[in-house]
Parts: structure tokens; sequence; C-alpha cells
């Protein structure tokens, strides 16, 4: 189970800290547009983030992670899934998110991703990016590894690493060997929908590679702990993300 529509992260907004954001629409080269939300740092940085939904899409707790990230000094762009089936017009509780991520395919997720590359790109083409993701974003967040699209590092969620999903993908087992980045994976210990066992072989895969890599699995902690509203894994949380700003950080210049 993702987080709730109404959930969000359980990163606490910096006292007196100034970010500005809007909405956009992004074009794919295949020409799909997408939407988008874009969160700018106070200062110019020389990396950006961008920000892999579950499967709703993009919806308010990914937004608000955007400006979380813009806090800290990143900009960061979170996109959504569905321009190819659903449009990128507003949406009702009522959407039905899971007929239009059934239709996701992975190379129109790669095109996606692309278009966040190239708008964080436009005007510093070595800017550092990595994308972070959360359940089916975590995934898609591996998978960026083996996109080519030059990349500090990718940072996923508890993502399932041995189902293939969205379809036409291989699992992200099976693309460990085309991996070129830096990979962090966090996971929940009381997830039964990720079993230790498809964390150990990740890992494996990953250690026969020789790609740097870090699995975190923290133990009592289910699926989308990641979540302001569950109180009794806030101290998992707090060293998720953690983590996470300490993983951009080791790995930009």
């Amino acid at each position: 189970m993702c987080v709730d529509a109404n959930a969000s992260p359980p990163i606490h907004p910096i006292s007196g800290a100034s970010v500005d954001h809007r909405e956009l629409a992004l074009e794919a080269s295949d020409g799909n547009r997408l939407a988008a939300f874009e969160a700018y740092a106070s200062e110019p940085s020389d990396v950006a983030v961008i920000v892999l939904p579950d499967v709703r899409g993009l919806f308010g707790f990914y937004q608000e992670l955007a400006e979380r990230f813009a806090e800290v000094g990143y900009d960061a762009i979170a996109i959504d899934y569905f321009g190819r089936t659903a449009g990128i017009g507003e949406r009702d509780d009522d959407f039905d998110y899971m007929e239009h991520i059934r239709q996701t395919t992975a190379a129109g997720v790669k095109l996606d991703v692309a278009a966040a590359v190239a708008h964080l790109r436009a005007e510093n083409p070595a800017r550092q990016l990595f994308t972070v993701g959360f359940c089916f974003g975590g995934g898609n967040s591996w998978h960026q590894a083996a996109g080519g699209h030059g990349l500090s590092g990718v940072i996923g969620f508890y993502g399932i690493p041995d189902r293939e999903f969205p379809a036409g993908a291989g699992t992200v087992i099976d693309r460990v060997p085309e991996m070129s980045c830096p990979v962090l994976g966090l996971m929940g210990g009381d997830d039964p929908g990720i079993p230790p066992e498809s964390i150990a072989t990740f890992e494996e895969a990953l250690t026969a590679s020789g790609l740097e890599h870090e699995l975190i699995t923290y133990p009592n902690a289910p699926h989308s702990f990641f979540d302001r509203s569950q109180d009794q894994h806030a101290a998992d949380s707090a060293d998720a993300w953690r983590r996470v700003l300490e993983f951009i950080g080791a790995h930009t210049g």
C-alpha cells in the first residue's frame, strides 16, 4: 500500500526558509506532455533532484517533498506518469490511477525522466542530477541508473527489485549490469511485498557488478513508512532522510 492521498513527507519545513515553486508541463522527445512541479533553492546549485512518485502519480506528497529538497539547497522537480493516457489536467480524488499505471511503460518513464533531465540541465549542462522514487517510483528510480541520463546517483524507497513493473523494463536486478551510477535503497523490514530474499539478491547483483551501493533495511518498518502520519516510524524516517542527503552530498563534486 502506498501513502494515502493526504499523506505528507516526514520532514518538517525549515524555519525561515524561502522556497519558490511552480507547476509546469514538460515535453518528452516523443511529444508527450507531462505535468510537473518544480521547487527552487534560494541560491543557485549545481545539483538537482528528480522526484518519481508512487502509483498515484504527481500529488501533494511529492510536491511537498520537492520543496523540502529546495529548502536544503537542491532544485527539485517532481513528475507525473500519466500524460500519455490522462493528459495534464486537474484530477479529483476519484481518479482511477491504477487504470493508467497499467498502461505505463518503461520506455515512457525513461523518456519523461529524460525530459526532466533536459529541463534541469538547460542552462547548466554539467549539472549533477539524482532521482529519488517511492514504491513504483523506487523501482523506476533504480531503473534510471541504466537509462543513459548521466546521473550522479539513484535513490529508491521500497521499490521491488525482482518484479517487472512497468511493462518492458525487465526487473531492476536484470538491469544491474547496465547501471552506471551509485545506488541507494531504503527498505522496510516489515514489508511482505519485498521479502529479505529479494533484497539480498539485489545486493548480490550490485556487489557482483562492482557498483557502489548501499541497501538499508529498517527492521520494523512497513511499506510506505516514510510518512509524517506514521509517528511510530519517525526515527526510521529521520534516518532515511539523513541518508538521502548524505548520499547526494557524497556523490557530488
